[in-house]
């Protein structure tokens, strides 16, 4: 069986709110749809400035897989060699930076 989606049946997301340039700058943007994956080449801590992320942390010896919402101002530390994908957790896109310690 095949479904069919009407254009007109999908909820529309209001326009996203242009980023302003003071949290632009020295950050990194993610668009809405959009999924990263990063690893950390040493020790590191990923911000974010502005948006919500999904954030999936991989498995380590010490711990599980690890799913997060992060929203602006919470941040996450990631060991060397730690990788994580993230995405924008709604319509919006978000913006964050990603520093070495």
């Amino acid at each position: 069986m095949t479904a069919t989606v009407l254009s007109s049946s999908i909820p529309r997301l209001t326009r996203p709110v242009p980023v302003p340039p003071a949290v632009r700058r020295g950050a990194w943007q993610l668009a809405a749809g959009q999924a990263m994956s990063l690893r950390a080449q040493s020790a590191s801590v990923l911000k974010v400035r502005q948006g919500r992320v999904w954030v999936t942390r991989d498995a380590s010896a010490q711990r599980g897989s690890e799913d997060l919402v992060l929203s602006p101002g919470d941040s996450l530390q990631l060991a060397k060699g730690e990788r994580l994908v993230m995405e924008p957790w709604d319509g919006f896109g978000a913006t964050y930076t990603w520093d070495a310690i």
